[in-house]
């Protein structure tokens, strides 16, 4: 997928984001945070005081009570978007496995080891780039990351735990089918993400200078991994409405494969082309 910038490089992409949330509330809209959704549904009555009848149809509800009313609701919510459609009647597939990915980083006085980004070729048959070497804003080098299945949702420490979502992702028979067409792939990378002799084999495959003693463990991120009952990764856009009144009012992008931010603005081009023929916008 191409972005629409002629222009590549390193960018902070936090600042990034920050910026886009600016542009957003200069528009009009507003950011709502800690705002964790339980309830959606459509209206059976105007809100409180409006004078336009139900111009704002569906009702969404948090945590706490609190709710927001509105038109139209795309979703986009990655490590949860599965929960969150389910929760407006949609089918529970497909279903979202967490896959941690580990970083290694290159010590500050190896770091002119690398220059620019390197990535090794993929294996096709996994959606996950491999380990590659990709300089950050800070000077910094990160090597990597690996691919483990994680035991939370937002588990991005090892020992990260949570006992709904182990339950969640154990009972899935899809995840059994993947794990055991992929038995011994999945068990080297469990191996290499414990074992820094093993991860480094990988990295010399690139760059044979890296010795044990230039590497050190840094952070990691949780992929949203889109998972069918047969067992299969999903490497492509779905998208959902659900049944019902609802359905002709929201869309819930249940998976959206991209190399993170660098695909953002051409999926957020997608997405609003998919909303604009939904609602006839």
């Amino acid at each position: 997928m191409a972005l629409d910038s002629p222009y590549t490089g390193i960018v902070n992409y936090r600042q990034v984001a920050l910026a886009y949330a600016e542009d957003f509330q200069a528009a009009g809209g507003t950011v709502l945070t800690e705002f964790e959704v339980e309830h959606m549904d459509m209206a059976k009555e105007s809100a409180e005081g409006s004078k336009e009848g139900n111009k704002y149809p569906i009702v969404v509800r948090n945590s706490k009570g609190k709710e927001i009313r509105c038109r139209h609701l795309v979703s986009c919510a990655g490590l949860y978007s599965d929960r969150l459609s389910q929760i407006s009647g949609c089918d529970p597939e497909p279903r979202i496995v967490p896959f941690r990915g580990d970083y290694l980083v290159l010590k500050p006085e190896k770091c002119y080891l690398v220059r620019g980004n390197i990535y090794p070729v993929p294996d096709p048959r996994f959606p996950f780039l491999g380990i590659h070497f990709t300089p950050r804003m800070d000077g910094s080098v990160w090597l990597g990351p690996n691919a483990v299945l994680a035991f939370k949702r937002e588990g991005y420490k090892f020992y990260d735990f949570s006992i709904q979502d182990f339950i969640d992702a154990a009972a899935y028979s899809g995840l059994w089918k993947l794990v055991l067409k992929n038995f011994s792939y999945g068990m080297g990378e469990m191996y290499r993400a414990c074992f820094l002799n093993a991860q480094l084999k990988q990295l010399q495959r690139i760059i044979p200078e890296v010795t044990i003693n230039d590497i050190q463990r840094g952070p990691a991120g949780v992929r949203a991994q889109a998972l069918d009952s047969g067992g299969n990764l999903i490497d492509d856009f779905v998208f959902d409405s659900g049944t019902g009144d609802i359905a002709a009012q929201i869309l819930h992008v249940r998976n959206a494969p991209s190399p993170a931010a660098t695909s953002s603005l051409a999926i957020a081009k997608m997405i609003a082309n998919e909303v604009e023929q939904r609602f006839k916008l």
